[in-house]
């Protein structure tokens, strides 16, 4: 770097006139000075057989104002760009419009454009309130950094903490989430790429645990006599344990229900999209048992069309209904009381006892059964099929199922009989 014409010591000493004056010190470099005593640097040079000006900064001690030598620096990268072709104002544009763009695209903020999109494409409203969870509470370290500069071992120093408390399964589905945004600003070009992607195999691996379920006829009627006999429980628990046996919806597809979704007279229930695990509508034909259940619960909650079937507070005669939901560790503390343990028995063992038992009664297709369990059939073709193709089978089998659990809790025969085919 040339060593140019100018001293702090001039610099210092320079006076201020009635006009802009201007100290060179060569190569470009100048100090400008104006009438009121400020001292700033530019950069003169030509550009395509034009004359332009880079403004370079204040001159001071740094890092509030810039060196002489520093701006010497500053002169020297900016004809280095010039002998490249570059115009080193043209490129101090661009790098500044970069870092704002990444201020901009903080995870933070590309997080809350993610659940956003997810909000908008109608996925389950518990989905969405879990993955909320994931991104804005357990990865909140991450929040103001850009996606742009997220590195592997920037998710490894979240992620390593959830899983030193234990929470494997929840380590794992964090790296997912947060891989899922990374890979959504990749789309929108904030960033190069998913740096999750190079985190396969450093988690260690949760054990996989089938939920606890009771599958055997003779002690799932014991644990029906009990749900039934129960008349400590709320009212609002037992039909809501009740349901979840005669319909083998998933636990939250029947603690969320709407008054709406439910017609008493056709008999049928319909799941919204939004609040089905796979984000399909699933219509699930109700036995003359689940109606009755139904009916008895319409006479205790406040039963407009956008009320719910099971709130936390009964607020029959009031102006709105509660719009807070039971829980699911509700229903499964209902089971412990019942003296069902955790090992036994939860509420997704509900569904677990209806594939057996209805499987096992050799007079339902293997196709109508996992229809009623909402489980998609992968192939387009053959799922608009099914749904049609089985509704009728359905509607037999879920009234043979309500009159088999029936028996089953009045201690008659268990051994299921075969159904007769639809």
């Amino acid at each position: 770097m040339a060593t140019g014409k100018l001293s702090d010591v001039a610099i210092r000493n320079a006076k201020p006139g009635p006009k802009v004056a201007k100290l060179s010190d060569g190569g470009g470099l100048q100090l400008w000075l104006s009438p009121t005593g400020g001292k700033h640097w530019n950069f003169a040079y030509r550009f395509a057989g034009k004359q332009k000006k880079l403004s370079i900064g204040e001159y001071g001690r740094p890092p509030a104002g810039i060196s002489l030598e520093a701006a010497r620096k500053h002169r020297d990268e900016a004809a280095a760009r010039l002998r490249e072709g570059i115009d080193p104002a043209t490129h101090k544009r661009q790098v500044r419009a970069a870092g704002e763009t990444k201020r901009a695209n903080s995870f933070g903020i590309v997080a809350g454009k993610y659940l956003d999109k997810i909000g908008k494409e109608r996925r389950a409203e518990i989905t969405v309130a879990k993955t909320r969870w994931l991104l804005n509470d357990l990865a909140a370290d991450l929040a103001d950094t850009p996606v742009a500069d997220i590195k592997p071992a920037d998710v490894l120093r979240v992620l390593r903490p959830v899983e030193a408390r234990g929470n494997l399964e929840t380590a794992r589905r964090l790296r997912s989430a947060i891989g899922r945004v990374l890979r959504f600003a990749v789309a929108n070009a904030w960033a190069e790429r998913d740096a999750t992607a190079d985190l396969r195999g450093a988690l260690t691996s949760p054990v996989v645990k089938n939920r606890a379920a009771i599958t055997d006829a003779v002690k799932f009627g014991e644990l029906l006599r009990k749900i039934y006999a129960w008349e400590q429980g709320s009212p609002l628990t037992v039909a809501a344990l009740k349901l979840m046996a005669l319909t083998a919806l998933r636990p939250g597809e029947v603690r969320g229900a709407a008054w709406g979704e439910i017609d008493l007279e056709k008999k049928v229930w319909r799941v919204p999209l939004e609040r089905m695990k796979m984000r399909r509508l699933h219509e699930t034909p109700l036995s003359t048992q689940a109606i009755a259940v139904l009916r008895e619960l319409r006479g205790l909650t406040y039963a407009d069309d956008d009320s719910l079937v099971f709130p936390v507070q009964l607020l029959k005669g009031a102006r709105r209904s509660d719009k807070r939901p039971l829980s699911e560790n509700t229903t499964n503390k209902a089971l412990r009381r019942l003296g069902f343990g955790s090992e036994s028995m939860t509420s997704h063992g509900f569904r677990a006892a209806f594939a057996t038992l209805a499987n096992e009664s050799g007079g339902w297709s293997a196709d109508a059964i996992e229809r009623q369990l909402a489980h998609v059939e992968a192939n387009s073709v053959r799922r608009a099929y099914s749904r049609g193709a089985h509704w009728n089978e359905r509607v037999k089998m879920m009234q043979w199922w309500a009159d088999y659990l029936d028996t089953l809790r009045q201690g008659g025969r268990v051994v299921p009989l075969k159904a007769a085919s639809a």
